[in-house]
């Protein structure tokens, strides 16, 4: 079966090969999926998406007539993907639903620390031989009160380091409470309150209608003044213009991103050369107490290795006509 692979990497070729592509056509393709890119695709049954891929009504509708009737997913996230359009023209949608959580985890925790403790800052400096400590001071996470937002498989593990790892005091947001977590000390709240009391907010929920911009101008305003924000999930859950005003008014004490909401034209790119005309994430890096990081948390050779090993799971049994496990339909999500 012949699968159209948008958005390709070598390290995403290298990945799947060494997964095993046997018995499956893979057009390994550099562009991403847009209306303008969908004919690319015509002949393919399937196509293998990733994050900033554009499966909306229109591109569903062109996929279809040109024959594809699987979207897999090489990611946790749907949002891209127009869940509706895709039941009405008959194409199934698949994702890997687990890959690495450790790996978003342990960069989240990463990103905290480089931006309390200006490490980024440090190693730019020892790089020009300037050790001097002016203006790298930071702070002890240890006592802080940490509030986490989804507790999902990522948001879990964050809390549980900070709990147990940083002896901070951990304050959760979710739908759903994970019992594991109330059982070392992990206090569930509603978000205001979490809002209101957190020293630090790390963001792990899904971007859906609900949450998008979870942190506006108003939520932004709840904030313990000085607070810090991390989100290593999906840019469109800030405000970015609302976070840049927080920023400049100290009401937000630090930003670190390693996801933004207008991230699909630039990252993943090699842009050094060029004149970004983003002109508020122009603005983002300008603020010496803000860190951001081009949507590399899921990156490491694990979470590769699962991607590739479920997603050519996924496509072998649409081929086979065999059950999808990881199926994602619009009444799944509503439900």
């Amino acid at each position: 079966m012949r699968v159209a692979m948008f958005s390709t990497k070598p390290y995403d070729r290298r990945s799947f090969e060494e997964a095993g592509t046997a018995g499956l056509d893979f057009r390994w393709l550099e562009a991403r999926l847009t209306r303008e890119t969908v004919s690319l695709a015509e002949g393919s049954p399937a196509v293998c998406l990733f994050v900033n891929d554009e499966a909306d009504a229109s591109v569903i509708a062109s996929l279809a007539s040109g024959g594809t009737r699987l979207i897999a997913l090489r990611c946790a996230g749907f949002n891209n993907v127009d869940l509706a359009a895709a039941e009405a023209h008959g194409v199934s949608v698949v994702r890997v639903p687990a890959y690495s959580p450790h790996a978003v985890a342990e960069f989240t925790v990463g990103l905290l620390l480089a931006l309390v403790r200006r490490i980024h800052k440090a190693y730019t400096r020892t790089r020009e031989n300037n050790f001097s400590l002016d203006g790298l001071l930071g702070f002890d996470l240890h006592g802080r009160t940490v509030g986490v937002i989804g507790t999902g498989r990522i948001g879990a593990l964050v809390a549980r380091i900070m709990r147990t790892g940083f002896g901070c005091h951990v304050l959760a947001h979710d739908v759903r409470r994970a019992a594991a977590l109330e059982e070392i000390g992990v206090v569930y709240a509603s978000r205001a309150e979490l809002l209101a009391n957190a020293d630090i907010i790390t963001l792990h929920c899904p971007l859906t209608p609900e949450t998008h911009y979870l942190l506006d101008r108003q939520s932004l305003a709840q904030l313990r003044p000085g607070a810090i924000v991390v989100n290593t999930s999906r840019g469109a859950l800030i405000d970015t213009e609302a976070a840049i005003d927080a920023l400049k008014t100290g009401q937000l004490g630090g930003l670190a991103i390693d996801v933004y909401e207008q991230e699909a034209d630039l990252f993943f790119e090699d842009l050094s050369a060029e004149i970004i005309q983003d002109d508020a994430l122009q603005r983002l890096l300008m603020f010496p107490n803000v860190l951001v990081t081009g949507h590399q948390a899921f990156f490491t050779r694990e979470a590769l290795s699962a991607i590739a090993s479920t997603t050519l799971a996924n496509i072998r049994d649409f081929a086979a006509g065999r059950p999808l496990v990881n199926t994602v339909t619009a009444a799944s999500v509503k439900g």
